[in-house]
């Protein structure tokens, strides 16, 4: 058995709507497993996949089109104690 994680909305009528498709076949059934966080099992720092795919794409192309400053640079007016 293979698990895949991703992130769902559940909408008024309960359905499941997946932020992303799956790379699965297609016709099969699936087991699902749905967690639901309360208040406090939410982390601030719980950024989505997608999210976090999409930042890199655009940090990645920022790079490759020379959009870039050096290091020495980044650590400019930061009070690290």
């Amino acid at each position: 058995m293979k698990a895949i994680e991703t992130t769902a909305t559940v909408d008024n009528k309960g359905q499941l709507s997946l932020d992303s498709p799956l790379d699965v076949s297609f016709n099969q059934r699936v087991r699902v497993i749905v967690l639901i966080s309360d208040d406090s099992d939410l982390d601030a720092d719980d950024t989505p996949k997608e999210v976090v795919l999409q930042d890199i794409r655009a940090g990645l192309k920022e790079a490759l089109s020379g959009q870039t400053i050096p290091l020495s640079q980044m650590w400019e007016g930061i009070d690290a104690e």
